[in-house]
């Protein structure tokens, strides 16, 4: 090797060293700023409502200062509302982007490839046919939404999992669910087909500790698991031939993704009912910010926040009527939709 070849790879290594550092350096600020728009939301999600709280006496009344009233307000309903806003928000934007890097693929969210219409199946057919309620119905849509990637997962894999065969079976599956789904409100009754439909839209009114208290348990398992599986993950990425020369198992690594992001999006069902669109816009939104192809926390962040503004935006909009947080996420989701499938289509014909 030449001197000037040798120059000129040292002079590469550089440019890749700080290419590194200033994407690292960006999505570290990146990271920072959503935290800190996250915190501004919850408070103001804390200060809003029937009765207004000062923004500045929202951090003294969680600290137990101030008019007990106000702090039973606090603490009886409002703080509960807003973290389960933070936690559903969080888990549904860290389930989209880890499918999203697994299949390659913008479309690839839980709430498009069927998963949350696995659940939603499971809880219509508890409201509607067997009248159950509560806890129970929060376990049906949690084993709904496993027992639906299963099925996806099973019809997917031929001697591994083809990324878009995967996303084809996925949105089939979810049409197979929405027919189920409309087949079973044909057959019930009219205040029983309020009650699914009031569920269906998403919603975190009525939630209380008993449900952000399990949900905060799941969580505490399910996210640690899935940063720890960001290495193999951002591998994968590379492709499967690269990613098994450096050692990776990948099929068993996709197939332990696949379970943590399903089990995610799973319990944040479970909790608020099927959130349109949370999933699919968080990740696409922290990778256009960060500049990165993989973006599991700040995606996760991007969740809570938009979980967060689009709560208050649903119950100050029309007050006193509050909206279900399910129509504001899906009138931010859906125009996102229709721009990425516009975009991708003109893409092809060119």
């Amino acid at each position: 090797m030449t001197v000037i070849e040798q120059t000129a790879t040292a002079d590469d290594r550089a440019h890749v060293r700080e290419a590194w550092r200033a994407r690292r350096r960006r999505t570290t600020v990146v990271t920072i700023a959503l935290a800190l728009a996250g915190v501004i939301a919850f408070c103001v999600e804390l200060a809003v409502g029937d009765y207004p709280i000062p923004l500045l006496d929202v951090v003294p009344a969680l600290l137990g200062q101030g008019d007990g009233g106000v702090g039973f307000i606090m603490f009886e309903h409002r703080l509960p509302r807003a973290a389960a806003a933070v936690l559903v928000g969080a888990a549904f934007g860290l389930s989209g982007a880890v499918f999203q890097s697994l299949a390659r693929n913008p479309l690839a969210s839980p709430d498009i490839i069927g998963i949350t219409a696995g659940s939603a199946v499971s809880a219509v057919f508890l409201i509607l046919v067997l009248q159950l309620s509560g806890v129970v119905l929060s376990i049906g849509t949690l084993v709904g939404a496993l027992l639906t990637a299963a099925v996806i997962y099973l019809l997917a894999y031929r001697r591994g999992i083809a990324p878009m065969r995967m996303v084809l079976i996925g949105i089939a599956v979810g049409f197979f669910c929405e027919a189920l789904i409309s087949f079973m409100f044909s057959r019930a009754r009219i205040y029983d087909v309020q009650r699914a439909t009031q569920w269906l839209t998403g919603s975190l009114g009525g939630l209380g500790w008993d449900e952000v208290i399990p949900l905060f348990a799941f969580l505490l398992v399910l996210v640690p698991s899935v940063l720890m599986m960001a290495r193999p993950l951002r591998t994968i990425q590379l492709g499967e031939a690269t990613a098994t020369g450096l050692g990776v198992k990948v099929e068993l690594s996709r197939a332990g993704l696949f379970i943590v992001a399903v089990g995610l999006a799973a319990v944040a069902t479970a909790a608020a009912g099927p959130v349109a669109f949370v999933a699919f816009v968080a990740g696409p939104i922290a990778r256009r910010m960060t500049g990165t192809s993989l973006t599991l926390v700040p995606a996760a962040l991007t969740g809570a926040v938009l979980l967060l503004v689009s709560d208050v935006i649903a119950r100050t909009m029309f007050a006193p009527i509050q909206l279900p947080v399910g129509v504001v996420t899906a009138i931010i989701g859906a125009p996102y939709l229709i721009y990425l499938l516009s975009r991708t289509y003109r893409g092809r014909e060119g």
